[in-house]
């Protein structure tokens, strides 16, 4: 299970309300690494100790609060944001903050809005700098869970993060949102792995556990080692049963494809 990490808002709920004691029962199953989303409604303390105590990695929480980037007027106060979420990453470890661009703004070019969104997250990423804290500019879809929003396209997203051009700015390649938009892995993410910095996982349809839709995760996970991502995949599901068991295909599949020789 090297390779799964579990998402603390979804995952593990049997263990309760609080991000600690979901935290303690991912370790107790034997996993090493869990995500957040927001962090200002949680008990830091708690989920700091609950990290150390156990020696699960935190890989990832949200920027908070969550502003439109295509908004120039937002930048300031996003930046503030982006200021206060680097100094929760640093305490509690954690490797990325997440990053999405908000609603698309009607009447305004998209030209216009994405160089917004450049612009904010370039401004971001020297924030991060001398830091060993990366932004994950996270693409969604606009078909079920994110109507309205500004950014669905993975190249788009790689687009962005290849033009801001710092190692403190990267895609987060969530596979549920791509798939959904009918995106092929390997023809949108191509030669641009290195510009990937986490991948997340949900089956489609549904936003269940993989084993309960219509992808083949042996062939997609496998497609994304192929490409030579080497990294987490992150379980950001809502499960259908005990999270346990829902758990059981992915690590089945995961291990099987890192067996191969594509290990973390």
């Amino acid at each position: 299970m090297k390779s799964i990490a579990a998402n603390m808002e979804w995952l593990f709920t049997e263990a309760g309300d609080s991000t600690a004691d979901r935290i303690r029962a991912a370790a107790n199953h034997g996993l090493t690494a869990v995500e957040i989303w927001g962090w200002r409604d949680k008990d830091l303390d708690a989920i700091e100790k609950a990290l150390n105590d156990t020696g699960v990695t935190l890989l990832s929480l949200i920027v908070d609060p969550k502003l439109d980037l295509t908004d120039p007027t937002t930048r300031v106060q996003y930046l503030e944001g982006v200021r206060d979420s680097l100094a929760v990453a640093q305490r509690l470890h954690a490797p990325f903050l997440v990053a999405v661009a908000g609603d698309e703004i009607d009447g305004i070019e998209r030209s216009a809005q994405h160089k917004a969104v450049v612009d904010t997250l370039a401004a971001a990423a020297a924030i991060l700098e001398g830091s060993d804290v990366t932004l994950l500019l996270e693409p969604l879809n606009t078909r079920v869970d994110h109507v309205g929003t500004y950014l669905s396209s993975t190249r788009e997203g790689l687009d962005i993060v290849r033009e801001i051009g710092s190692p403190h700015v990267k895609l987060l390649l969530d596979a549920y949102h791509a798939l959904m938009m009918d995106e092929d892995l390997a023809e949108v993410v191509g030669g641009d792995t290195a510009l990937i910095g986490h991948v997340q996982v949900a089956d489609v349809p549904g936003r269940h556990e993989p084993g309960t839709g219509t992808i083949d995760w042996e062939r997609q996970l496998g497609i994304l080692r192929e490409l030579g991502y080497t990294d987490w995949f992150g379980m950001e599901y809502t499960p259908t049963t005990e999270t346990v068991a829902s758990l059981a295909a992915v690590e089945e599949i995961a291990g099987r494809v890192d067996s191969r020789g594509r290990s973390i």
